[in-house]
């Protein structure tokens, strides 16, 4: 039995152990969080390098996207350096082919979700395959990059500007910021924060994706007939959707036991089933086991 744990410097609270079989292999599939101790992250990482096949790591990323271009978070970058013999992935990996392609899947089975439909991206450069292939399905979509990773109230809506322009500047610069100001760490990932200046995108938005915790971060009291694309999400996470009104909820990666599992924990399964080093696996190797195990996105109507 193959194993594969989630670092997360995300909620404790949040952790969650599931057995699967996966292609006739079976994988012990396990989150757990250490609310928001990087150094206690790190700690595990070295406690369990070599004894396990696969780390995700969850709640930081090691890059974000702009284009052609990849930024290094310092604190991702620390983080992931501590693991030396076991390969660890953030899932960018399936940001780029699980995501992207499950845009297109929703398309396939009910088109009327997204053509011509308004979409808030909570941060473009965090799931960029997601973004580009709304670009692709012609959404009108707001990227939420400055508003979400920053606090700024300058909504986007030409992706290329974002690439090109603005990220070239800005992303330098937010990588070596402390990561607990650009994404919620911790307990502050079971809080939510309606914000007055914000709540407009969500009302313009008929659709919201991206990041779950972003989307949690400032999700307003009401969102009635709103469809989510996100994951990582719990039971508790869906029950909170269905309470402030939200129509549909989409998840993209499959639900283990309950829940949507991050990509970071799912790309580390797929690469700890390829028995690849990290540098000769290509999209296509994870695009083909995806296609091998039937991955499809998950679909949960909540009123």
């Amino acid at each position: 039995m193959k194993k594969v744990l989630s670092v997360s410097i995300g909620s404790s609270k949040r952790d969650h152990r599931a057995e699967i079989t996966f292609l006739d292999q079976d994988f012990v599939l396990e989150r757990r969080g250490t609310d928001g101790d990087m150094d206690k992250a790190i700690s595990m990482i070295r406690e369990l390098d070599g004894k396990i096949d696969a780390f995700g790591m969850g709640g930081i990323d090691i890059w974000i996207w702009g284009g052609k271009r990849r930024y290094t978070f310092r604190e991702g970058k620390r983080i992931a350096a501590s693991a030396q013999k076991t390969p660890i992935v953030d899932g960018s990996g399936l940001k780029n082919t699980l995501e992207r392609r499950v845009i297109y899947q929703v398309l396939e089975r009910e088109p009327s979700l997204l053509q011509g439909k308004n979409v808030l991206m909570v941060s473009a450069m965090d799931r960029f395959g997601m973004s580009e292939a709304l670009l692709d399905a012609g959404c009108k979509t707001l990227y939420g990059d400055f508003i979400f990773a920053l606090g700024l109230p300058i909504p986007l809506y030409r992706l290329r500007i974002l690439y090109n322009v603005i990220a070239p500047v800005v992303a330098p610069v937010a990588v070596k910021l402390p990561f607990k100001m650009i994404y919620p760490i911790g307990e502050k990932q079971e809080e939510t924060y309606p914000d007055h200046s914000f709540t407009k995108y969500y009302r313009w938005a008929d659709v919201i994706a991206g990041d779950w915790h972003m989307i949690k971060k400032y999700l307003p009291w009401r969102v009635e007939g709103k469809v989510f694309i996100t994951n990582t999400v719990t039971q508790a996470d869906v029950e909170l959707l269905r309470s402030r009104g939200a129509e549909l909820l989409i998840t993209t990666t499959p639900e283990v036991h309950g829940r949507s599992f991050g990509t970071n924990v799912m790309e580390a399964m797929l690469v700890a089933y390829m028995e690849k080093p990290l540098a000769e696996i290509q999209p296509e190797d994870y695009i083909e086991l995806m296609e091998k195990a039937g991955f499809q996105p998950r679909f949960v109507q909540l009123n």
